[in-house]
This record gives C-alpha cells, sequence and structure tokens, in this order.
C-alpha cells in the first residue's frame, strides 16, 4: 500500500518533530526495501506504508529502523509465546469484545499524540492468559502502524486502569515475560511512547511496577505516572473530554470503539493472513545467529513473580 498523504497539520509536526520530507520519506522506503532483499535470514513486509511507520519510529535513522525492524521479526521467531493466538482463532474476538485495549480515537487537538485506554483487570484470569492479550494488542498494533498516521508521526499515551486487578492476574506475570513484552514494546516497535498513566492500582501492582519499570530506558521511565484514584492528576496529561462516556467523557462510548475495531480488523483479514508467514530464519543469519538468551538474558535465572 503507499504511503498516505499526511494532513497539513501532521506534515509540518512530521517536519519539525522527525525530520520528515516527501524526498527523504520515499529515499528511505528504497533503502530498506534495498536492505530486507539483501538479507538472507529476513521475510519482512516490504508494503510502502509498513516501512514509513518505521523510519518515523525512528525519526528517520536508517540505520535504527533496520536495526528494529530485524529485531520486530526476530521476535516472532524467538518469543513465539508473545504471538499465542491469531486473528481466526476463537479466542480473539472474544477479548476484544471485552474492552481490554482500546484506541480512542478523539484526540485534544489535531497534533496531539493518540491515547490508548487499557483495562487489564477486565479479563478473566481463569479463562485468559496474558499470553493471549498480548497477541490481540499485538494484532491491533499491526494496524496501528499502517493506519494511523495520528500515532505514528505524534506518538502514543497509555491509560492503564487496574481496576478489577487481582493476584490472579498478577500471578500470571513472571520477570522474564515482563522483559520479553518490554523488548517488544519498547525495543522493536516502531512507535514512541509520550506517556503512561496508571489508575486504580491494586495490591500487589508496586511489585510488578517495579520489576517492569527496571527493563525500561531512562527516557520511558520518566514518562511513567502513578495516580491511583486522582483522575484529575491524569486530566492535566489526557482531557478528561477524549475518554470514553463511562469515564466521564464525549469520546464514545466503549462498546461503540470496540465494535468499530471489530469492524476494522476484519477487513484486515486477509491482510493478517499474510503477514503470518513473515519473521527470521536464525540459521540462515549471516553471523552469528540470534538466540532467545541473547535478546532477554538467561530465562532460568528468573523466577516466577512473587507478591506478597
Amino acid at each position: 500500500m503507499p504511503v498516505r498523504t499526511l494532513s497539513v497539520e501532521l506534515q509540518e509536526k512530521a517536519r519539525i518533530d522527525l525530520g520528515e520530507d516527501p524526498q527523504r520519506l520515499q529515499d528511505g522506503i528504497q533503502h530498506l526495501k534495498d536492505w530486507v532483499s539483501k538479507q538472507p535470514h529476513l521475510k519482512a513486509r516490504t508494503d510502502d506504508q509498513w516501512l514509513a511507520a518505521f523510519l518515523r519510529g525512528c525519526k528517520f535513522s536508517l540505520e535504527r529502523a533496520k536495526e528494529k525492524i530485524d529485531l520486530y521479526y526476530s521476535m516472532r521467531s524467538l518469543a513465539p509465546e508473545l504471538f499465542a493466538i491469531d486473528h481466526r482463532n476463537p479466542k480473539f474476538k472474544e477479548i476484544l469484545n471485552l474492552g481490554l485495549y482500546v484506541i480512542l480515537p478523539k484526540q485534544a487537538n489535531p497534533t496531539a499524540p493518540r491515547t490508548i485506554l487499557m483495562r487489564f483487570g477486565q479479563y478473566d484470569p481463569a479463562k485468559y492468559h496474558t499470553l493471549e492479550i498480548m497477541s490481540v494488542m499485538s494484532i491491533i498494533s499491526k494496524i496501528i502502524y499502517v493506519e494511523d498516521d495520528v500515532h505514528m508521526v505524534c506518538g502514543g499515551v497509555g491509560v492503564m486502569d487496574l481496576e478489577g486487578a487481582s493476584m490472579a492476574h498478577f500471578s500470571q506475570m513472571s520477570p522474564a515475560l515482563m522483559k520479553k513484552m518490554t523488548v517488544l514494546g519498547q525495543d522493536a516497535a516502531p512507535v514512541r511512547l509520550k506517556g503512561a498513566h496508571y489508575l486504580n492500582t491494586p495490591i500487589g501492582f508496586e511489585t510488578m511496577f517495579n520489576i517492569a519499570k527496571s527493563f525500561l530506558n531512562e527516557k520511558n521511565k520518566q514518562r511513567l505516572h502513578v495516580h491511583n484514584k486522582d483522575y484529575e492528576a491524569l486530566y492535566k496529561h489526557v482531557p478528561k473530554e477524549i475518554l470514553p462516556t463511562e469515564y466521564g467523557g464525549n469520546g464514545g462510548s466503549l462498546k461503540e470503539i470496540v465494535d468499530d475495531w471489530i469492524k476494522k480488523i476484519e477487513s484486515y483479514y486477509d491482510w493478517l493472513d499474510e503477514d503470518l508467514q513473515y519473521g527470521t530464519d536464525e540459521s540462515k543469519r549471516p553471523g552469528k545467529p540470534k538466540t532467545a538468551e541473547d535478546m532477554f538474558g538467561a530465562e532460568g535465572s528468573f523466577r516466577q513473580l512473587q507478591i506478597d
């Protein structure tokens, strides 16, 4: 798919923040296509819009974009558990309908970051596993990369509402899994985190939070904000009016937003079918093949997360 023309506001934002101009964008896309074609171990998507996402996510650093693309596809080979279910698995639509990962359609202004509401306490841990939730998030993220110009140019803000989260949810996590999630979200994904805000934090949250925070780079650590029940503090970063009606905003109901996304994902089924073929064959990587231990550390040194 060719690269969409940005709105006037986003064009200016991309020029100032990312150093983007039309010629640099086209040259960068062609450079990445040529590079991918010469990597014997790498089978990667090379649609123009897909490669544009990695260029924008790396502020047009070609070397950084190549590192992210390689890492993104290596994750599929070396951490397949993060992609436990695909879009045709019956559980996929069930999880979507829970509204755990909701991309808010409204913005504070045309160049404000995209806000994503995450409600991880809203699934039954006896029925679903964190890895299945991660799989759904990963598929939604792919569509964001090729469709959401706001997110790719302006970055994203996460609002994590942990109401309903329990020890049963936390027990599905381990430091090893948190490390893999961090590598995927921070190092491999072509998105720029502008802030993460935590609401309704339960007992046991601090232990999990501190472990997860230890895997982040310093820039992202500074972008974490724990508000618990102080919604007024959240509104200083995320205006109330863009939130769903269930949160007192004017951003539509959670059901309306989720239903729109279900239709959107269904329209991408063929594209997602095709996407399953991509990844890396580490036996063909020039030099030393990547291993899970290289990427994530020795998993055996991590014990299951214990929460007092």
